[in-house]
């Protein structure tokens, strides 16, 4: 099994690289741990309460249930994932079910910023964007995906995002083994990616054998 994480700022193009790299690869190879699906559940506290919690920082996340979940799948075990509700900030009684796989990526921003976690990916990717385009693609995702106003979306990602990504994200790319520019566009990057992953599973194969 190789676990890849896969890191970088909000709207950086992270998730558009996990699906290039899953559809580059034999179908049911690759299973996803969003970072996202690990939030803290907020259910006991209030709604006005839950709206200020400060999502982009590492203490919002269970990075002890993620890295159970990951334990436990390199052991051959199947996990019951967690899903998260943006709109009620809290987790759902619902949970995905994910078996091992021979490629395991851990996907989220702030990826690269637990020690633990860090310690048991083989391969660690910082997806880089610039700034400006960061933010157009948050305006676009959080006003369809999580019901927010554009004003909203500004207003956050300069009391919060922006700020966050300065103490938290960015620090974290130089733990990054691979750093993809451009975020999804860079196929370059993306496709020597692909072949070291295959190339670390036909050697894994080798030694089986």
């Amino acid at each position: 099994m190789i676990i890849i994480g896969i890191a970088g700022g909000t709207g950086s193009g992270k998730t558009t690289v996990v699906n290039k790299i899953i559809s580059s690869l034999p179908a049911g190879e690759v299973a996803v741990l969003p970072q996202d699906s690990y939030y803290r559940d907020l259910s006991p506290l209030p709604m006005s309460e839950r709206a200020k919690v400060n999502f982009d920082e590492p203490a919002a996340i269970e990075w002890e249930l993620l890295v159970k979940h990951l334990t436990e799948l390199k052991q051959g075990k199947t996990v019951q994932m967690p899903t998260y509700s943006y709109l009620t900030c809290s987790r759902q009684k619902e949970t995905v079910e994910v078996a091992p796989r021979d490629v395991v990526i851990v996907e989220g921003i702030l990826v690269l910023t637990d020690p633990v976690l860090r310690n048991m990916l083989d391969v660690k990717v910082f997806v880089d964007a610039d700034a400006d385009d960061r933010l157009i693609r948050v305006i676009s995702r959080d006003c369809v995906e999580r019901g927010r106003t554009p004003q909203t979306v500004i207003d956050r990602y300069q009391d919060v995002l922006k700020p966050m990504h300065s103490m938290y994200i960015e620090p974290s790319k130089r733990f990054a083994d691979l750093i993809i520019p451009q975020g999804g566009a860079n196929k370059v990057a993306i496709n020597l990616l692909v072949d070291y992953i295959e190339a670390r599973l036909a050697k894994a194969q080798m030694l089986k054998n």
